[in-house]
């Protein structure tokens, strides 16, 4: 089977292993001279690429953001700066010889049906490279071209904008804070991009505004007892607790009283609006400090501008006001797929697995990378693309139409419940249960109950450890002997780049002990449970 490959970032990357560890024929479209996405730092903003400022580091440490059969080095800190994370990329295409099956500087103009697409399932692919256009015939497309390329910028809510004399811009267009000492800055939004442009600009601006509708919960990357927040958060377990175990309300009031730990929101002015649905955490290891310090100030909505100041809703103004930046986020479309095999509807879409187009007579196109997940974006994508070539060669089946809806349906009602249907939120899902769900229709998911019984050792690191890429690569296709080591020395791996400097910590005996009692009484709750269940 050819396949077709649109982008050749990260969730590009990782479709054209697939391809070929299924035997497929892949050929990558890069538009630009170069891998990595939206990782590939520029100077310069690039039509149709994403776009990044110069100090971006992962939200998502190094062991959760890893593909599942290439690890991080090591001794790399456990959360990367950009550069870094292009580093990576280009280790993992140059170790599986991604390279060559790349046609770079290579833009796809269209993606149409065959005629006789209801019983083939081929498209038509039209690309562009150096003005002359080419069209071939693919068996299959898989789009990897990512959701931060068009920025969603509602100029229109803001009338007063065409008077303001200032200088404004979407956040994309932002890169370092050389050009902001003594400005007064207002940041309108509350997203990661909005609380890191805060904090760095607040060190050479002369005051920095940060504008939220609803507030969020702002987390650091450093969690309980040092660790990165998403070992903690991305467990089997704690995604029980959430998902099965407890009631809404409850999970609710448990995250409420979480997030508090590190300060009261409330008191900072970001305090989420809406309490009661789950939002994605700010990952910030500052804006708390720069708040009290004074050099961020939480303001509400803007309402309108005015030559010099900015308007916000409860009818403060903020005067002689420099520049004023958009973190707004992103709208996401595709602008090489016709309406019949796409149709976008305020800024969704209605994909089965958010992957596949429902109503295609031949499931042979997929959308990697079109997600949110609570957790990292890079694994995920990775298993999109091995159940999708599954899927291609019919060893996973796709089910009819009706049962394809009625999945759909089933989704965007738990959804609405969990998330809400605000505009930033339509892309989340949970990354835990997600991945477990597609690595279960491909047979890669291990059966962690039985191995309790065969490797208990490794059936408490998957149900209460990390819920690391290697998990996948345990059983089913491919299956990488090295996994279960992998598991298993999570830890170090995690301890080794921050424990530069060897001390003795002594641990009691009693300490040892209550911890292990502990665990085998958590584990044996468990079991019953499971055991009543079923």
């Amino acid at each position: 089977m050819k396949v077709a490959v649109i982008g050749a970032g990260a969730s590009g990357l990782t479709s054209i292993k697939c391809c070929l560890e299924e035997g497929l024929a892949p050929t990558c479209f890069e538009r630009s001279d170069d891998i990595g996405g939206l990782w590939r730092f520029s100077d310069i903003i690039e039509h149709g690429r994403g776009s990044i400022y110069e100090s971006v580091v992962s939200n998502t440490s190094k062991e959760l953001m890893c593909y599942s059969d290439f690890l991080f080095p090591e001794n790399w800190p456990n959360f990367v700066h950009n550069s870094k994370m292009l580093e990576y990329q280009r280790k993992y295409a140059e170790h599986f010889n991604l390279l060559k099956y790349i046609q770079f500087k290579t833009v796809v103009i269209s993606v149409k049906k065959c005629k006789d697409f209801e019983s083939s399932g081929q498209w038509y692919v039209t690309t562009e490279n150096n003005g002359k256009q080419e069209t071939t015939i693919f068996d299959a497309v898989m789009v990897c071209s990512g959701h931060h390329t068009d920025p969603y910028y509602p100029l229109e809510s803001y009338p007063g904008i065409k008077q303001f004399k200032g200088k404004y811009f979407h956040s994309r267009e932002y890169k370092n804070s050389d050009d902001y000492k003594g400005k007064r800055v207002v940041i309108v939004g509350m997203g990661n991009s909005a609380a890191d442009i805060a904090v760095e600009l607040s060190r050479t601006a002369s005051q920095v505004f940060l504008s939220t509708r609803r507030g969020a919960w702002v987390i650091s990357r450093v969690f309980d007892h040092g660790y990165p927040w998403d070992i903690c958060f991305d467990t089997r377990f704690e995604t029980f607790k959430r998902n099965s175990l407890l009631p809404m309300s409850i999970v609710s009031s448990l995250t409420e009283k979480k997030m508090n730990e590190w300060f009261c929101h409330a008191n900072f002015g970001l305090q989420p609006v809406d309490r009661t649905q789950f939002k994605e955490p700010l990952l910030n290891d500052e804006l708390p400090s720069r708040i009290t310090c004074g050099f961020v100030l939480i303001k509400p909505p803007v309402s309108d501008f005015t030559e010099t100041g900015v308007k916000f809703n409860d009818g403060s103004i903020e005067e002689n006001i420099d520049v004023v930046i958009f973190a707004t986020g992103y709208s996401f479309y595709f602008p090489f797929l016709d309406e019949s095999v796409i149709k976008m509807e305020k800024n969704t879409v209605v994909l089965y697995k958010h992957i596949i187009p429902p109503t295609l007579e031949k499931p042979t196109l997929g959308i990697i990378g079109l997600i949110q997940p609570l957790g990292p974006i890079m694994p995920t994508s990775e298993m999109q693309a091995r159940w999708l070539t599954r899927v291609f060669k019919g060893l996973c089946p796709f089910p009819p139409l009706t049962v394809v809806m009625d999945d759909i349906r089933k989704k965007h009602n738990s959804f609405t419940k969990r998330f809400g249907t605000t505009r930033e939120n339509r892309l989340q899902v949970d990354f835990v249960e997600y991945v477990d769900e597609l690595a279960s229709d491909i047979g890669a998911k291990p059966n962690i109950f039985s191995m309790f019984l065969s490797d208990p050792l490794l059936a408490m690191a998957l149900f209460f450890g990390p819920c690391t890429p290697t998990h996948f690569r345990l059983v089913g296709p491919g299956k990488w002997s090295p996994a279960r080591e992998m598991i298993l020395t999570t830890w170090d791996r995690i301890i080794k780049p921050t424990k530069t400097r060897v001390v003795n910590k002594g641990e009691s005996t009693l300490s040892f002990v209550t911890k292990v009692l502990g665990a085998l009484c958590v584990l044996a709750v468990i079991v019953a449970m499971f055991m009543y269940k079923y």
